[in-house]
């Protein structure tokens, strides 16, 4: 059973746009390079027709799982985004307590993830200790290099 997602619009529109590339240009293309090493003779020591049919074996695994993701996902009405505590869309302002350094990040669902776009995991230690918490509380976050704690600065749309 799939695990129901909140999404955007943006997010939506981007695994589908993905989805329609695979199945319009990577699949045709696949099958084209089957097509080609099939007919240079015998399969059974053809290396070409294996990587090929292996290739086709990941591609179709990769639309299964983008034709699910899109499935099970909800689209999110931005405009009814609560920002008096921090949730999925919220963009959010903290400080780091020990370096002071301030750091914005919108959260947004797993699939729409790009932290080079400042857009922060759901699912991520740090979003997840966010989550609920509102302007002025401070959080600790277990990271990969060690301990880190935060304040709320700022939660906005």
């Amino acid at each position: 059973m799939s695990r129901l997602s909140y999404i955007t619009e943006d997010g939506l529109q981007r695994l589908k746009a993905e989805l329609e590339h695979l199945v319009n240009v990577e699949r045709p293309a696949i099958s084209r390079q089957i097509a080609e090493a099939r007919d240079k003779g015998d399969l059974s020591e053809n290396a070409e027709y294996d990587a090929a049919k292996d290739a086709q074996g990941m591609l179709e695994m990769k639309i299964a799982k983008l034709e699910e993701l899109i499935t099970s996902s909800r689209l999110i009405d931005e405009t009814k985004i609560d920002i008096s505590k921090v949730q999925i869309l919220n963009k959010i302002k903290i400080k780091n307590k020990k370096t002071h350094a301030v750091l914005e990040y919108t959260i947004v669902s797993d699939s729409e993830a790009n932290l080079k776009e400042s857009k922060l995991a759901v699912n991520s230690p740090i979003a997840r200790a966010l989550l609920g918490k509102k302007v002025g509380e401070s959080v600790e976050v277990t990271v990969p290099s060690g301990q880190v704690s935060f304040e709320i600065l700022d939660i906005s749309r």
